[in-house]
């Protein structure tokens, strides 16, 4: 007869995660390091980072009766219409472009991973309760104070790469996970304990703004991701030309990864690309009100950038096009509400002033 771990990952794998794995509810093996990144100011204004720091030494900070952190991953990789390759001889045409699109990192062109994953990992809690009714748990996604990669690794599904992304063998790094944390006390998984990405440097070569200080060691102040999505404020000017056409996060490091070139598309609907998300119209972008912002992202990962964020990068991203005819809604943008999106705009005005002026 099969075992009870057996049969949560048969359930698991049913109800669409490709990897699982389980792993012991001990202090995070991360922690130390956490700290003295926490420490030496990479979080950027990612004060929530500070606030929570201390929680997530130890899983039992979500759960105090913890005793196994189920980890569960589930593949989002596009396929090729979603998907923009960016071999690393083509990455200059990424942060040189000529189009009024921004692009839209992979994991937000479909529905908001979040939702999905709680979603699957609440049935399979669900399940896991009815097989032991003694049993108590919660199901994390990104949204509590837990080193989730930590458990991942220690669960078996990867490795860490150099740019700190959680890799496997067979999906390489496009896969998003979340934790069932649980009172049980269930059999676990061996750890990974190797790295198999060698002498390899794609990621830090290829990063636009060099936000790696070191392998596996990302300041968060340089990172594209961080830039459009959790910061909140001006983007530095000196960062802003490596932005080049991502209005929302960022995949270069991913897309050059060789672990990626074989990974096999996700099979899940709802994470995959919705065609109105893979490319967005700056132009109209920068026009939304604060009603049409929330009316047409709510529901979508973009919305975590606010409308002051995402009108901000669509400015920035106009200004790096280059392209003259984004002239009169940029100007309409200096009179907005939002002095960010003021400010953004009269830079990309800037911008696209210089160019034609060097174009004669």
């Amino acid at each position: 007869m099969a075992t009870l771990e057996e049969r949560l990952k048969q359930q698991a794998r049913a109800l669409g995660f490709e990897l699982v794995g389980i792993a012991p509810a001990t202090q995070a093996d991360g922690f130390d390091r956490l700290r003295d990144w926490l420490n030496r100011g990479f979080a950027g204004t990612m004060e929530y980072m500070h606030r929570h720091g201390e929680a997530r030494r130890h899983p039992s900070s979500i759960l105090p009766e913890v005793r196994s952190v189920i980890m569960a991953g589930m593949n989002y990789r596009p396929g090729e219409r979603g998907r923009v390759s960016a071999p690393r001889e083509a990455l200059g045409a990424l942060t040189r472009p000529r189009s009024p699109e921004g692009r839209i990192s992979c994991y937000a062109q479909g529905s908001d991973y979040h939702d999905v994953l709680l979603d699957r990992l609440r049935r399979l809690l669900d399940w896991l309760r009815q097989e032991r009714p003694d049993c108590s748990g919660r199901a994390v996604v990104d949204t509590a104070p837990l080193l989730e990669r930590d458990f991942a690794r220690r669960a078996g599904l990867g490795w860490f790469g150099k740019n700190t992304m959680l890799l496997n063998k067979r999906l390489g790094s496009y896969f998003f996970i979340g934790a069932l944390l649980t009172n049980l006390e269930l059999a676990c998984d061996a750890p990974h304990t190797a790295s198999h990405c060698g002498t390899c440097t794609a990621c830090l070569d290829a990063c636009p703004t060099q936000a790696f200080v070191a392998a596996g060691v990302l300041d968060a102040r340089r990172c594209i991701s961080y830039l459009t999505i959790e910061h909140r404020g001006d983007v530095p000017e000196e960062l802003r030309h490596g932005l080049g056409n991502w209005l929302f996060g960022c995949d270069v490091c991913q897309d050059v990864c060789p672990w990626n070139r074989k990974a096999p598309p996700g099979a899940e609907p709802s994470l995959q690309e919705h065609p109105e998300l893979v490319k967005l119209d700056l132009i109209e972008i920068l026009g939304l009100s604060e009603q049409g912002f929330r009316h047409r992202f709510r529901g979508t990962a973009l919305f975590r950038a606010k409308r002051s964020g995402l009108l901000r990068n669509a400015a920035l991203v106009l200004g790096n096009n280059g392209d003259a005819s984004a002239l009169p809604v940029l100007r309409h943008a200096l009179e907005d509400p939002d002095s960010v999106v003021r400010e953004a705009a009269r830079w990309a005005i800037d911008q696209i002033s210089e160019r034609m002026k060097e174009e004669g």
